[in-house]
């Protein structure tokens, strides 16, 4: 039973925020090592271009799961971003999930893959939560 001062739990179950948390941590681990700058591929080895290659099966894993989450899981994932992110505090959950459901039509993983920090918002939100990843990282929390 809930108490009346803690938080609503968010829509989306903790296993799928933390596979979200560990796979962008992944992506953009591979994106981070090289800036954009002017300098010739030709004389760098082709290093960007690498880097993108080497991210593009990751990009699609993310890209394609959060894809497959209904539109409330959808709704509740840009909710926690901006809790995280300290948009919204988590006892305005609801009113975070209501902005969310107002920007429905567009990709949600383009906008959340445009956050940097995606990983550390989502963790700062679970933790809003009295939630973690913790369990997801020992295999003891499934999808």
């Amino acid at each position: 039973m809930q108490r009346e001062d803690e938080p609503d739990m968010p829509e989306i179950a903790v296993g799928k925020v933390c596979f979200i948390v560990a796979t962008a941590r992944a992506l953009f681990a591979a994106d981070g090592g090289l800036e954009p700058d002017a300098s010739n591929p030709s004389d760098d080895d082709e290093a960007a271009a690498l880097t993108e290659a080497a991210d593009a099966p990751v990009r699609r894993e993310l890209r394609s799961f959060i894809a497959a989450l209904d539109m409330d899981e959808k709704d509740a994932l840009v909710a926690l971003a901006w809790i995280g992110r300290g948009d919204f505090d988590a006892a305005d959950w609801r009113a975070a999930v209501e902005e969310a459901k107002g920007r429905r039509g567009t990709s949600v993983a383009n906008y959340l893959l445009e956050m940097p920090l995606l990983p550390d918002h989502l963790e700062d939100a679970l933790s809003a939560f009295d939630r973690s990843c913790e369990a997801f990282e020992r295999g003891e929390t499934s999808l």
